[in-house]
């Protein structure tokens, strides 16, 4: 605990803390000129194919194993458990093979989802097309707050793991920070799938919607738009200005600045 306080001139203590860096510009044309920034894109490329490829292949699977057309036994298959060990798993080895990319100069918890930009498909009571839909006799306020609910699950907790400051503090938080992240995609996926297919990312939803382009994906869309912008802000407005004081310590600069 001493060693982590230093004494200054007048006698008083001051913990030796982490301090943010100046915030990075929303877009920085440097960036297109650095080899970084192009090996991120790929990276991100290749996450996103592995990710879909493994969790959508379990999805489809399932159905097909569970298809009352083929008198397939309807207790067969992986199950939504299956399902969402699928995707968990997946994000667990995905961040921890490609967080270097993202998380090394480039903003980390920017990206608020950081790998990769797609979560989740259909559960298995919907149609294999990998969109997200509303569940069978489930109302629209229920879809809703299960989207806003899942996506500040999992944004906190990106947010937690990749914090810098908790990073510089103790030294094994980055090593472990693919598990929380993987089991809070496991978590979501097992809770929302019976209510929406589990959407939590707008990207992925809209992508779904256009390839089946029916409908029934696009009732609801609004939904996984406007449940996912609410999770993730309430989780940024949570973990800055809540937990990391953001708040209070932007109030105390304020009060000490004579000029103002």
């Amino acid at each position: 605990m001493a060693k982590n306080l230093e004494v200054t001139e007048q006698g008083s203590f001051s913990a030796k803390d982490y301090h943010d860096p100046p915030p990075a510009p929303l877009i920085d044309p440097d960036e297109l000129t650095k080899w970084s920034f192009y090996r991120a894109l790929i990276a991100e490329f290749i996450a996103t194919l592995l990710f879909l490829y493994i969790t959508v292949l379990t999805v489809i699977g399932y159905k097909s194993q569970t298809d009352p057309a083929k008198n397939a036994d309807q207790c067969g298959g992986v199950g939504i458990l299956g399902i969402a060990w699928a995707f968990g798993g997946m994000i667990f080895v995905l961040v921890y093979l490609h967080c270097r990319y993202f998380w090394g100069s480039h903003k980390p918890s920017s990206d608020v989802r950081a790998v990769p930009g797609s979560q989740g498909v259909a559960g298995p009571s919907r149609d294999v097309h990998g969109g997200s839909v509303l569940g069978c006799h489930m109302c629209t306020g229920v879809g809703l707050a299960a989207e806003i609910i899942g996506t500040f699950v999992l944004v906190y907790t990106v947010f937690s793991a990749t914090d810098p400051k908790r990073s510089a503090r103790d030294s094994h938080v980055p090593v472990l920070a693919p598990l929380p992240i993987g089991f809070a995609v496991f978590m979501v996926h097992l809770a929302t799938i019976p209510i929406t297919g589990t959407g939590i990312n707008p990207a992925r939803s809209f992508g779904a919607a256009v390839i089946y382009n029916q409908d029934k994906a696009w009732d609801d869309q609004w939904m996984f738009w406007v449940g996912p912008f609410i999770g993730a802000a309430i989780a940024a407005f949570y973990h800055q200005f809540i937990l990391r004081a953001g708040a209070v310590k932007a109030l105390g600069s304020f009060r000490s600045n004579p000029h103002v």
